[in-house]
């Protein structure tokens, strides 16, 4: 049973045994993807604001940890027991950062069952600051009455030529457990057809009662795009504000390449 929705305490002592894996392939089943080949590449990149830890002489410190984890994982990792595992180091020592980063590598890695990428940030680290978003933003544009859940049918596309990014941050989302909203930025960039802003706004508000993990609702975008306008490349990246002291930023592309690393001023 998942820790999210339940009554924990928080552990006192260095506990990697209360991460909890969810696998994908519950929400890709849902979409129709096997485990054949999946139809994109893509990354999850978590910002987690709560971490600290003790130096070999006991000095407390704090900072930020930048967790990227493959698409191509067997497993999420359950946020709340991370965050609970992230807790867990308050009062371990470790030389350095580096070996922070190590350990976070391997008991992360091993519960998502790939290898994660782990880099311990400070506070004033400029790849935390804001970024300026790319496109056009769709929000002011007319919209229909909101949908009762994300349909591909509601999405409209034809043939064009170049490329067009467009984005929103009106993405609400349900957790699947606790039904908890989960607000966020999405970012859609396509090439090979022209994407009707107004159809992606109000297919975007058709999420609003839908609960999904985070990352299950990209995958979910990227499915209805491709399978609705056809694009020649896409990419749909979500920027979700910070719950529990996590941000988590899932990114599926068509092409093989690193999620943008952006920042929205509410994470």
């Amino acid at each position: 049973m998942t820790l999210l929705g339940q009554n924990t305490a928080l552990p006192q002592h260095y506990a990697p045994a209360v991460l909890d894996p969810i696998s994908r392939q519950l929400g890709r089943d849902a979409l129709g993807l096997d485990e054949a080949p999946l139809p994109f590449h893509g990354e999850d990149v978590w910002n987690a604001w709560e971490l600290a830890w003790l130096d070999e002489n006991g000095a407390a410190h704090v900072g930020v940890a930048r967790l990227v984890l493959p698409c191509t994982s067997p497993n999420l990792i359950e946020s709340k027991s991370l965050k609970l595992y992230l807790h867990s180091l308050n009062q371990s020592r470790f030389k350095t950062a580096k070996e922070l980063e190590a350990t976070l590598v391997a008991d992360l890695s091993a519960v998502a069952g790939a290898g994660i990428a782990a880099q311990v940030l400070s506070l004033d680290s400029p790849l935390l600051a804001p970024t300026a978003l790319p496109g056009e933003c769709i929000d002011l544009l007319p919209c229909s009455d909101f949908a009762d859940a994300p349909s591909a049918d509601l999405l409209r596309g034809s043939e064009g030529e170049g490329e067009q990014v467009l984005h929103s941050h009106l993405l609400r989302s349900l957790c699947p457990i606790t039904a908890q909203p989960d607000w966020a930025t999405v970012i859609v960039h396509c090439s090979g057809v022209h994407l009707e802003p107004e159809s992606l706004l109000d297919y975007i508000n058709g999420y609003r009662q839908h609960q999904e993990f985070h990352e299950q609702c990209v995958e979910r975008m990227y499915c209805d795009i491709q399978r609705a306008c056809n694009p020649t490349t896409l990419s749909v990246q979500a920027l979700y504000t910070r719950r529990g002291g996590l941000d988590i930023n899932p990114f599926r592309s068509s092409e093989a390449v690193a999620a943008p690393r952006l920042r929205c001023i509410r994470q």
